[in-house]
């Protein structure tokens, strides 16, 4: 244990002295590439970044069925017997369908997590609601908000 301390305050006290010292020995040091020297990042650079957030999205990503209509939504398993679409099919309704963003975060939890449609509708809402600064059940979590009942 008193290695870690005394290995710490070696390098504290050495971290001072070059902090001190920083104009005597600066100019000597090499410049370090693409933070002191001048000039634009190379274009290589920018190319394994976009290689490394492919790989990435590569276990992000997840087919949503091509859909315009509620029974091709009801065909890719979007509905349950709280969600139920059938009373738009049968009533035909001419709309376009689910919401392409709405439908694209719920299927893509169903996908990931395994669960079903009514479970990933709630863990969707959970996490806007979240992210709007709304706790689960529905009351905002900003202390200055007054509420009457």
């Amino acid at each position: 244990m008193y290695l870690f301390y005394s290995l710490t305050f070696l390098f504290l006290i050495v971290a001072t002295v070059l902090y001190l010292t920083r104009s005597t020995w600066k100019p000597h040091a090499p410049p370090i590439p693409y933070i002191t020297a001048p000039g634009t990042i190379p274009e290589p650079i920018y190319a394994i970044i976009d290689k490394l957030n492919a790989y990435i999205d590569r276990f992000r990503y997840v087919a949503l069925p091509q859909s315009s209509t509620f029974a091709e939504d009801a065909e890719a398993g979007l509905h349950s017997s709280n969600f139920n679409l059938s009373e738009n099919i049968e009533a035909g309704d001419a709309r376009r369908g689910l919401d392409e963003g709405g439908k694209r975060e719920v299927y893509r939890v169903m996908k990931l997590r395994g669960i079903g449609f009514d479970e990933a509708r709630r863990v969707v809402v959970e996490e806007r609601f979240g992210r709007e600064g709304i706790a689960a059940d529905g009351r905002p979590l900003d202390r200055k908000a007054v509420m009457f009942s």
